[in-house]
This record gives C-alpha cells, structure tokens and sequence, in this order.
C-alpha cells in the first residue's frame, strides 16, 4: 500500500511492506529515514525552514518546519527501535521553482537540516536537491529503496 505524505505532514512505519510517497517537492524539502536493522522507515515534507517565523503555527503543525519537524522524525523513529548509528538519512527538493532568489526558501530549508543534522552527528547519505524542477520521492519500507521521479526520469538514491 502507498501512504501518501501531504506538506507538512510525517510518517513513520515499522515491519510494514508499504511505501511512502510524497508530491510536489518544489522549494520545499522531502527527508527519509531508515535502519536497515529493525525495518523503520519514516518521511517528512517540510516547508518552511525556521519554526521561529510562527511558533504558535509550528506548535499545531511541527513538520511545517525543518527545525521542529526533523527531529519529531527522529524521535518518533527511535520510539519504534530505530537507533541512530544505524539510521541512512536521503534528502529531495529544495529546488528554486517560483522563488525569485529573495527568499531562497529551498536552499535555507536545505541549510537548516544539513546544521541540525551536523549538530547531532548524523549524516546524509544520498541526495538529490537545488536545480529548477519539482520531485516525487518514495521510500519502500520493506527494503530501504528511496526513488525521486523528476520530470520524466527517476532514480534511485
């Protein structure tokens, strides 16, 4: 079965042979997460970079946000028996589709993950962002695979 991710929006499965699917990564950022060891696979599709600009928004919806949004995956991913030296972390999006260089919203979310991650000793291990197209990543839970579709080509990550 496929679990659709919507923006804003996390999942985090265990022992499932489903996949995890989301759409639309324009500027914003698709992270997945996997320990190969107890079978957890988690997805996340943040929008924004920093919690700060809404705190109260960020409290109601924390995986609007890379800075509250990425660590709730972790910690959710941890609670099901994922451990943290075992995790493949794998990135899409942060492409540059209608932000005319003011905001630069998909390189500042990619920014903020990659100084989160460096500050908790975790590394990302494949990915595919930047660039002017939006991307559909996958996760298969069963075995690991993560797949970005842009345009008309896919690959695997």
């Amino acid at each position: 079965m496929n679990y659709t991710i919507g923006i804003s929006e996390m999942r985090i499965l265990n022992q499932s042979e489903d996949v995890l699917v989301t759409y639309s990564l324009g500027s914003c950022i698709g992270v997945t997460i996997y320990d190969p060891a107890s079978r957890v696979g988690g997805m996340i599709h943040c929008m924004l970079p920093n919690s700060k600009i809404d705190l109260q928004k960020a409290r109601s919806f924390p995986c609007m946000f890379v800075d509250t949004g990425v660590p709730l995956l972790f910690s959710e991913a941890y609670r099901l028996g994922a451990q943290k030296d075992r995790i493949i972390v794998k990135v899409a999006g942060c492409s540059q589709i209608l932000d005319d260089k003011m905001f630069n919203i998909g390189e500042r979310n990619y920014m903020i993950l990659r100084k989160l991650l460096w500050k908790n000793s975790v590394l990302i291990n494949a990915e595919n962002v930047g660039g002017n197209d939006s991307r559909t990543l996958y996760l298969d839970v069963t075995s690991g695979l993560v797949t970005v579709k842009s345009r008309d080509r896919k690959m695997e990550l």
